[in-house]
């Protein structure tokens, strides 16, 4: 018991000992101290090891996280030291505990081996606790993980059906491929075991297996195929699951099992009208979870597949109409009903019957219903459009539920219903939601009104009066582009600028703080079109202004100017709409001139500029301003395509003669060469590729009128200032871009602009971005006569289910590259669809081409933001 000493050295002894234990005493005493001190080592006991609910219990009674940790770490000293000793009593209890420590989130890896010694051994208990650590203590980076594999081969080859059962879970949940590899053939002699339930749980571990190893699937095949005859419904679950991998990942094995949709369609069919069976049974349904696993599987089997689909309408028209709706479990079952009608070759018909279930729906109180609902009406709607618009009340009432969720996904499909025949009493509705809708709605909403209303406007009034309300509900929400859309309709609409400028009027008298896009509307056409306002014709419409007078609307400006709630956008169009009365107005030209002669010491710079070159116009260059603050003309520009605003919301293609007549008229070339000698210059530092000149004009006129074209509206790099002469600003900020009408050159501007010129090099594709079903591919093609310029053609599939809306693809190049990014063909991608995109980069140093992009968009859970950088370009691109 005491360590063994020599006579010499008694200071290793206790004290009481040492006395007694020394040689000068007799050996009576000295045993008598001995039988003492071996009667004291008797009685002690070792201690017995906490249990399980007793540390939980400490750690719950823990006040802060310090007393936790302290609790923690006590209790993993002591597992540690009884791991050191081999106490194999506790190790069950011990490793249990360390498993608790472990969800928790503290470390536990030093238990690992003490899991493989319980694997081993031969009570169950101890292996239930070993496998379970094992599941989540190992991983494929851990050297033990290597040493596991020889126990599950033992156990898988046990004649307990538990114990095999927990090698085969174990197996499924910690599987590597080399291990997957090894026991592969164990699991499939096991899919043909007798036992269901050794059956169940290989057909379980062969499907981790094949999503771990997709080139082991074959192996599987034969007795994958014998699962669906089984009478076991555990089974036969898990062997529908199995197959739906399989189906999934391959397409030879989808073909494959197309032969069994009459066998799958049997079993659906004998569970909608088999009784009652308590085994199966809940809520009154027969086994929902195998109903809705054959559902899917027939869903993936008959997508694109006309005789497959035709062989399962029947079936599915049955479930759709015999199926409790009561329950959540019969709304279960038709939910998946309904996407496999709407995935696979159906019968119109069975569409209608899938839309109307998807109606009941939105009349359920589940509000997890009818989000559902309008989610899969969402998909639905650009496959049958009629079917939906059926339900579209029940679908505007939506747009009231306190659900922010619902209302979200209601105001998407309202815009998917907009139409030429409903569009008024739909923007009645949608305007009614704007005014009332959050914060976080009013920029989606009011962009979606403006180009719903683009497209479907019954006529140019009607179409006014929609942008001035959406302007006044949306207030500063609105986004820049609806402006610009708003000023753009107003210069090419004639003869309602009248109405226009009294209206806008009307609104800007009001308080406009609140609404900084409608005052910038308000004072640009009050601006352009301000003599209307006092002196032109009476208007039909009753509300117009009377006796309304110079000095009025000149007290409304010097408000606006000096208001501090106003930002200095608004103040730059209110400077130059002042600047412009000056010459609409008969008198108060004066009062003008003092006003923005304030604005000379304004302490923002652009508003100071302005101030100095409007106070010249008055003064050396008065004879000059009746002639450069002439009205403009009407801007006969393209409508605003998908990225201008919110892209096409009801999913319909563009039309083809949108896309031919991308430019058109409004100046010549005598024009355009006027505008170039305003700005001051002839050279904007444009690179663009040569064209080939027409055979029927003189190459000089030619040339120079291209040039000319290409001078204003060619590639200019943003990132690059471009040099301009300091000038007046004689018009305001442009709020779209002046387009050219088709010459004999416009097939060398289109070319030029939108396209890539017809003889190109062409460089390998490369994939750069491949996540939840977007892919982006670029093609690389480079001009033969220009080699300083690489063209990247930009391809976006969305290979999903679920459409992709307000996509926005971002690039940026190091400084020594010149970047041009055209407009995008769509922000919308819907399911199999594609959105495209040119981007033009100048290499003037012949370095290495690198590009970091930013992706965004709007997917079925929400906004959606990835950055990435592309940095192997092939080197061809850089020469």
């Amino acid at each position: 018991m005491w360590p063994y000493c020599d006579a010499e050295d008694w200071s290793v002894l206790p004290p009481e000992l040492n006395r007694r234990f020394n040689p000068a005493f007799n050996m009576a005493s000295i045993k008598q101290a001995f039988n003492e001190a071996v009667e004291r080592v008797s009685t002690v006991r070792m201690p017995v090891p906490t249990r399980l609910r007793d540390l939980i219990r400490q750690i719950r009674a823990a006040r802060t996280a310090a007393e936790e940790r302290t609790v923690v770490n006590k209790e993993c000293a002591y597992i540690r030291s009884t791991f050191r000793e081999e106490d194999s009593v506790w190790r069950c209890r011990n490793i249990a505990k360390l498993l608790y420590i472990h969800m928790l989130g503290y470390p536990a890896h030093f238990g690992q081996l003490e899991c493989l010694k319980l694997i081993a051994s031969p009570k169950f208990t101890d292996k239930r606790i070993g496998y379970l650590g094992a599941m989540l203590l190992l991983d494929e980076r851990q050297d033990v993980h290597l040493l596991i594999t020889n126990c599950l081969k033992n156990d898988l080859n046990s004649s307990t059906q538990f114990v095999i059962g927990l090698a085969l879970c174990t197996l499924g949940a910690i599987a590597s491929p080399e291990m997957a590899r090894d026991l592969a053939s164990e699991v499939e002699r096991l899919m043909k075991s007798p036992n269901a339930y050794i059956r169940k749980k290989a057909a379980l571990c062969a499907f981790r297996i094949i999503r771990r190893v997709p080139e082991l699937m074959e192996m599987f095949l034969p007795a994958t195929r014998s699962l669906i005859t089984e009478k076991n419904h555990g089974v036969l679950i898990t062997g529908v699951t199995l197959i739906t991998e399989m189906c999934e990942n391959s397409v030879d094995t989808l073909n494959h099992f197309k032969k069994i949709v009459p066998n799958l369609v049997r079993i659906l069919k004998n569970l909608i009208l088999a009784g009652y069976s308590p085994e199966h049974d809940v809520s009154g349904v027969s086994d929902p979870f195998l109903q809705v696993k054959i559902l899917r599987l027939l869903r993936i089997l008959g997508r694109n597949d006309v005789d497959t689909s035709e062989a399962m309408n029947d079936i599915l028209a049955q479930v759709a109409t015999n199926t409790e709706t009561t329950k959540n479990v019969g709304n279960t079952i038709l939910y998946e009903t309904v996407l496999s009608i709407m995935d696979i070759k159906s019968e119109s018909g069975l569409r209608v019957l899938a839309v109307n279930i998807l109606g009941r729906f939105l009349l359920n109180n589940d509000k997890n219903i009818r989000y559902v609902a309008l989610n899969t009406l969402l998909k639905t709607v650009y496959m049958d459009t009629s079917a939906v618009q059926r339900h579209r009340s029940t679908i505007l009432e939506c747009l009231k539920d306190p659900d922010v969720s619902i209302r979200r996904r209601a105001m998407e499909l309202s815009f998917a219903l907009v139409n030429t025949n409903n569009i008024r009493n739909m923007m009645k509705e949608l305007l009614l939601f704007l005014e009332r809708a959050d914060p976080e709605f009013k920029a989606q909403c009011s962009s979606n009104i403006v180009m719903s209303a683009e497209r479907f406007a019954p006529n140019k009034r009607w179409h006014l009066e929609t942008l001035f309300k959406v302007l006044v509900a949306a207030g500063n929400y609105v986004r820049d582009d609806v402006v610009a859309c708003t000023i753009q309709l107003i210069s090419e609409t004639q003869p309602q600028q009248g109405y226009a400028v009294g209206a806008l009027w009307r609104a800007l008298e009001k308080d406009t703080s609140d609404k900084q896009p409608l005052a910038q509307v308000a004072t640009w056409c009050i601006g352009e079109y301000g003599d209307l306002l006092l002196y032109g014709p009476p208007s039909e419409d009753a509300e117009t202004p009377v006796n309304l007078t110079e000095d009025e609307v000149i007290d409304v400006y010097q408000r606006l100017l000096w208001s501090p709630q106003n930002t200095v956008v608004t103040k730059q169009y209110t400077l130059l709409s002042l600047t412009k009365l000056s010459t609409r107005f008969q008198k108060g030209h004066e009062k003008i001139r003092q006003i923005i002669d304030t604005f000379g010491s304004n302490l923002h710079i652009e508003l100071q500029q302005r101030g100095i070159e409007f106070s010249q116009l008055f003064r050396k260059y008065d004879h000059l301003r009746p002639a450069l603050l002439e009205r403009m003309p009407p801007m006969e520009t393209a409508r605003p395509q998908a990225n201008g605003i919110i892209g096409l919301v009801n999913g319909e293609p563009e039309p083809e003669d949108e896309k031919s007549t991308i430019l058109e008229s409004a100046t010549t070339t005598s024009d355009s060469s006027a505008l170039l000698d305003l700005l001051g210059t002839t050279d904007v530092g444009v690179t663009m590729p040569a064209a080939t000149t027409n055979k029927n004009s003189s190459p000089s006129s030619t040339t120079a009128h291209n040039n000319d074209l290409l001078d204003l509206l060619g590639s200019l790099d943003l990132n690059t200032p471009t040099p301009v002469a300091p000038t007046l600003p004689l018009q305001p900020q442009a709020p779209s871009t002046p387009m050219f009408s088709p010459t004999n050159n416009s097939n060398f501007l289109v070319d030029g602009l939108l396209n890539t010129p017809s003889v190109q090099n062409e460089l390998p594709n490369m994939m750069i971005f491949d996540k939840s079903g977007l892919k982006i591919t670029f093609k690389l093609e480079r001009p033969p006569d220009i080699p300083d310029l690489l063209v990247i053609n930009m391809l976006a599939q969305n290979s999903g289910s679920t459409i992709l809306t307000d996509f926005l693809f971002q690039a940026a190049v190091p400084r020594t590259f010149q970047l041009q990014m055209l407009s995008p063909s769509s922000t919308v991608i819907p399911p199999s669809g594609q959105v495209t995109q040119v981007l033009r980069v100048t290499n003037m140093n012949r370095a290495s081409l690198r590009m970091r992009l930013r992706i965004s968009y709007t997917g079925p859970t929400g906004p959606v933001l990835e950055q990435t950088e592309v940095n192997n370009f092939p080197v061809s691109t850089s020469q």
